[in-house]
């Protein structure tokens, strides 16, 4: 071919990335009568989009991450009713075993979309240990989903609106509106480079401006013998130091002082002690969390037994049969989105903070509509 390559065709979106905020790209593109192709290296998507919770957790953001959130939400049911996967809108339950705990909510609450649960209520919702239970909070906005089926689903849909997907091809660089693969070029009218924490290997002078390295994180899924099933996510104190409404403020810093002066251990993990309940039954607990620009694979055995030994004593339940453990790998960097037009037409995104299911697909269709002066999706399109 001296030396030229060879086209792949061309299409007015090319997104990079199978990831949920690429699937929101071409959702967003595809709605509009886009043309779109979506390259992905593996043949599905295998990434943080599928190894996570499936907790949808709108209701514990802030600022511009409540945002996207609340925009996602609208739509993660319009596509689970159009693509046909299982989604509830059951909001998420925190249970509280401190007062320093509770001291937390009832500041959240204040803002409304957070309804304080007393030990009774929390109990028919969630089968708990009574033991050292003190309240509890139900976060009203949030939705839950099973990842691993959801995505199958997304990519189905939008195969059947139109999309071309391109699994098994490798991007190696993206400039000028061309999108270079090992199966040639793509001509593009615009790019969304939506390649999570490999955004270092495709941009990576991207990457270092932001700041990106790689969150690694411990979970498993067990069979569980509850005396009846958990009615949504459930969140504890570990949690409510994480997330932006919750992470604030005076009562948050007395409760991360006491959570690591008390557990260490725990603590050493990084630990965000949270559990969904699948349609099967079983149930995802996790999860903890190492930071490196190359974590390493070995998953310590001391986060898993921490995981079953904290789940035991919180559940009314026999020890869980582990069926299935797993490491997720997720974008992280000092602000928790990484939004980046390199030149005219090419658009990177990333979520860095581990909420890319909780906005992933708000962050892409407010992006995109902005970056590339869209008009509104038109009603009634895929």
């Amino acid at each position: 071919m001296n030396g030229i390559a060879a086209s792949a065709g061309s299409a007015d979106l090319v997104v990079v990335g199978s990831g949920i905020i690429g699937l929101g790209a071409a959702y967003a593109a595809v709605r509009r009568g886009l043309s779109v192709i979506v390259v992905d290296r593996a043949d599905a998507p295998v990434g943080a989009t599928i190894r996570n919770f499936g907790h949808l957790c709108i209701g514990a953001q802030a600022g511009e991450a409540r945002r996207y959130a609340d925009l996602s939400r609208d739509l993660w049911l319009r596509l689970a009713q159009d693509a046909g996967f299982w989604i509830r809108e059951s909001g998420t339950l925190v249970a509280a075993r401190h007062a320093d705990e509770i001291a937390v909510l009832e500041h959240a609450a204040t803002d409304g979309g957070i309804r304080l649960l007393e030990t009774d209520e929390l109990l028919r919702l969630a089968p708990l240990r009574r033991e050292g239970l003190l309240a509890g909070a139900h976060i009203e906005t949030d939705l839950q989903t099973d990842p691993r089926t959801a995505a199958a689903a997304i990519v189905r849909h939008l195969a059947a609106s139109g999309v071309d997907f391109r699994f098994r091809t490798a991007v190696t660089s993206v400039a000028g509106r061309r999108v270079e693969t090992t199966r040639g070029t793509i001509a593009a009218g615009a790019v969304v480079v939506a390649a999570n924490h490999d955004i270092d290997q495709l941009l990576p002078d991207v990457a270092e401006r932001a700041g990106v390295v790689r969150c690694a994180l411990d979970m498993m899924r067990a069979a569980v013998s509850l005396t009846h099933p958990l009615s949504a996510p459930l969140l504890t104190g570990w949690s409510l130091v994480r997330y932006g409404r919750f992470a604030e403020g005076t009562a948050t810093a007395a409760l991360r002082e006491r959570l690591h002066s008390e557990r260490p251990h725990l603590a050493a993990l990084d630990l965000n002690q949270m559990y969904t309940q699948l349609p099967d039954g079983t149930l995802i607990i996790g999860d903890s969390h190492a930071t490196s620009t190359a974590p390493e694979p070995f998953q310590p055995e001391a986060a898993f037994a921490a995981f079953l030994a904290e789940a035991e004593a919180l559940f009314e339940m026999p020890a869980p049969r582990v069926l299935e453990r797993w490491q997720g790998v997720y974008a992280k960097a000092s602000e928790e989105f990484l939004i980046d037009s390199v030149e005219e037409g090419v658009l990177v995104l990333a979520a860095t903070t581990g909420i890319g299911m909780t906005t992933g697909l708000g962050l892409a269709e407010e992006n995109l509509t902005a970056a590339f002066g869209w008009a509104p999706a038109m009603e009634g399109t895929p």
